[in-house]
């Protein structure tokens, strides 16, 4: 047993090793098929042999890969012994289940400083095993033992999803009771029964990725994980965009186009405790330029004409948009009333905007938004012939560094003729 200790601490060092490095963004499955050659040593009967080598032995195993460097594998082998041309006639099957783990010794030793097509792969462990003679003697029951197997596996990358691999092997059975011919029955305890064998076969690599493991690099891991690192970092600066720079980031803001300054929520819902649609910060600078339906007019504050033209009336809209605030749409129903009272009235339609951006873009901007009141005005049933609109550019009237000042520049005013 003591020839057991070797291949269960390179397991065990695998393993262990396996769990401290982490894998990246490359393939971890393989399937390995492969046949070739085998040479069972001791213990035979006298007058029994095999050719050496002789032809007969094949292999199916699948193999996972923790990282790069280190991994796991179970096989599963079968082996047919025959007589030699100086041997009595026999024939005996053998079969073998292996745990085992693998080692990447191409990574370790760093073979792609020279090479990206030639791999190194160790590999040892435990299994369970199975021999069953035929002839002469057809045993009613067969031979079950215990294994230990380590080997080195030479391999070729033939292309992104497969490797030609070679094999060398050998097999140490622990209390194997038969002779491999199966005539004869042993005593000897402890690694009795030898085999080495030698394949060749093909590695098929699974997964979604370009490479596999046994093909990864550090240098092509640090790449990958550079990728990774930016990826994350662009992701994590669109996360924190904030176009209405309300301090919600847009991929969590339920009102992305809040009037910029005002207070939000933190969904970034602009606060309005009455709900009359109006964002509480700007109820006090709206209330002292603007007169809703309905109000009374004074004598001191003149005619309705007067609100009109001095600007008492307005249409708001919100930063670098020429779509009308919610609440201004009583701005825009105050005018049509008092045009549909007063058949013989014409009305002109200026658009203003904020310092904020070029002369030239809020000149357009400003123009838009009169526009889009005047296509409004018209859809409510007022005359084309008794309307024009015009942009008036930048108002500069305002504290430019004021975002509530600057909401009430950003508007379309009226002029009656």
């Amino acid at each position: 047993m003591k020839k057991l200790i070797f291949p269960l601490l390179l397991f065990s060092a695998l393993f262990l090793y396996a769990q401290e490095e982490q894998s990246f963004e490359y393939n971890k499955w393989s399937v390995e098929l492969a046949g070739g050659l085998h040479k069972p040593g001791k213990p035979f009967a006298a007058n029994y042999g095999t050719d050496t080598p002789s032809f007969g032995q094949f292999s199916l195993g699948a193999r996972y890969m923790f990282n790069n460097r280190a991994g796991l594998k179970l096989d599963f082998g079968y082996s047919t012994l025959q007589e030699s041309d100086n041997s009595l006639p026999f024939k005996t099957n053998y079969y073998r289940v292996s745990l085992q783990g693998v080692a990447n010794v191409g990574s370790v030793l760093n073979f792609e400083n020279w090479t990206n097509r030639i791999g190194l792969l160790a590999h040892g462990g435990i299994g369970y095993s199975l021999l069953s003679p035929k002839e002469p003697i057809d045993r009613d029951g067969n031979d079950q033992m215990l294994h230990a197997i380590i080997g080195l596996s030479p391999q070729i990358k033939l292309g992104d999803r497969v490797a030609l691999t070679t094999d060398v092997s050998m097999i140490g059975n622990v209390r194997q009771d038969y002779t491999w011919d199966g005539t004869t029955t042993t005593r000897i305890r402890g690694f009795d029964g030898m085999m080495v064998n030698f394949s060749v076969g093909l590695t098929f690599y699974l997964g979604k990725h370009d490479k596999h493991a046994d093909w990864a690099t550090e240098a092509s891991i640090i790449e990958d994980r550079l990728a990774d690192h930016e990826e994350r970092i662009s992701k994590i600066e669109t996360d924190l965009i904030d176009t209405d720079q309300d301090g919600v980031p847009d991929y969590l803001d339920r009102e992305p186009n809040t009037i910029s300054g005002v207070t939000v929520d933190s969904k970034g819902v602009a606060v309005d405790k009455n709900e009359n649609g109006i964002p509480d910060e700007l109820e006090s600078p709206l209330d002292a330029r603007y007169v809703k339906i309905g109000s009374t007019i004074s004598d001191d504050r003149g005619t309705i004409e007067e609100l009109l033209n001095k600007g008492y009336v307005n249409v708001y809209f919100k930063f670098n948009s020429d779509k009308p605030e919610t609440y201004s749409l009583e701005a825009i129903n105050y005018l049509i009333k008092y045009m549909k009272d007063h058949p013989s009235a014409n009305a002109e339609l200026i658009g203003y905007a904020d310092e904020i951006g070029s002369p030239d873009y809020n000149q357009a901007l400003s123009e838009n938004r009169a526009k889009r009141v005047y296509e409004i005005l018209i859809a409510s049933g007022v005359a084309e012939s008794r309307l024009s609109y015009r942009g008036g550019g930048e108002d500069t009237t305002v504290d430019k560094s004021s975002s509530p000042a600057r909401q009430l520049v950003r508007r379309v005013t009226f002029r009656l003729k």
